[in-house]
């Protein structure tokens, strides 16, 4: 199983998994089979001592999705009421 690799390796698949999906930190955390508190250890703090450049490109990403998630939010909410409202 995914969460009994040992955590450099998981730490730099879930990177590497983040980078080439787009993925979330919730998708990546089920995927793996590991809490999202454990992924987000991983891939904001861990994975600077394995991978510097992976960091990188992981924090841009999820840079990303923190700019985004008030949108989807929003759109979310719209979605709701509208639904309600009919």
């Amino acid at each position: 199983m995914l969460k009994d690799l040992d955590i450099e390796t998981r730490v730099l698949l879930e990177a590497q998994y983040i980078i080439d999906t787009n993925a979330t930190i919730r998708e990546t955390a089920k995927k793996f089979g590991v809490s999202k508190s454990t992924v987000h250890k991983d891939v904001s703090m861990r994975i600077y001592y394995y991978s510097y450049s992976l960091g990188v490109q992981v924090h841009r990403i999820l840079n990303l999705h923190s700019l985004e998630a008030p949108h989807k939010g929003g759109l979310a909410n719209k979605k709701r009421y509208l639904d309600k409202k009919a």
